[in-house]
């Protein structure tokens, strides 16, 4: 390459270049090299772990460490870019997955939604984001408002099972497009935490009653107990 042209990409590099947003390190995509890493390190060996009954889930990462913080970041800092690889990557393991070739018909992709005022004031819903770079390595259908939040609940971070279970109790319904097709798939929700299953089991309730069966859950990261950790 003549001088002038590597020179010349050089100095367009230093402007496409941004800050990673968990070191600040200068990067071209939504992490630096080191920050990837160390995320990919926090992936399960086996993120099918908890797929079965009575809610399958299908997880990428221990939430912890850095994965923590990096959904905390995309979440509370403005950085919804940090939604692509998170998907990707969730995407990626699905595939590998046996679970993604059980079901005959494939599944049509719906997000956790966030209450509208939420939203507002986030901007974007970083499940939403998540689903469709999920979508779009695994070449599934998206319906992004399949579920809407009707009723605006308080964080569950400190409240107790029973609290999270009263707390979403009557927190969904069934998105008018939903509600309007006939659906012959099943539904395979998507969220970036699954922490005591109140959030997904309250979704699922919503979507039986409108006779809509749910394949199950995946998540970019679980908070799962010590033996599962250890066994994966």
């Amino acid at each position: 390459m003549p001088t002038w042209k590597h020179s010349f990409n050089n100095f367009l590099n230093l402007f496409l270049q941004s800050d990673c947003p968990l070191c600040q390190r200068p990067t071209p995509g939504e992490f630096c090299p080191y920050c990837i890493k160390q995320l990919q390190n926090c992936q399960h060996k086996n993120p099918a772990a908890l797929w079965g009954q009575p809610i399958p889930v299908f997880g990428w990462g221990m939430y912890g460490g850095i994965v923590k913080r990096a959904i905390a970041v995309m979440k509370y800092e403005n950085q919804p870019q940090i939604a692509r690889p998170l998907g990707q990557w969730l995407g990626e393991a699905w595939l590998l997955s046996k679970v993604s070739k059980s079901p005959q018909t494939p599944p049509l992709v719906v997000p956790i939604p966030l209450h509208p005022q939420k939203q507002k004031t986030r901007g974007y819903n970083q499940a939403a984001l998540i689903a469709e770079s999920f979508c779009q390595t695994t070449g599934l259908k998206l319906q992004v408002n399949g579920l809407k939040r009707v009723q605006e609940t308080e964080a569950q971070f400190g409240l107790s099972a029973s609290e999270r279970e009263a707390n979403l109790a009557e927190a969904f319904a069934v998105g008018e497009e939903l509600r309007r097709r006939r659906l012959n798939v099943p539904v395979l929700l998507v969220d970036d935490i699954y922490t005591t299953g109140a959030t997904t089991r309250s979704a699922v309730k919503i979507l039986n009653q409108h006779g809509i069966t749910v394949l199950g859950l995946v998540a970019v990261t679980t908070s799962v107990k010590d033996k599962y950790a250890k066994s994966i």
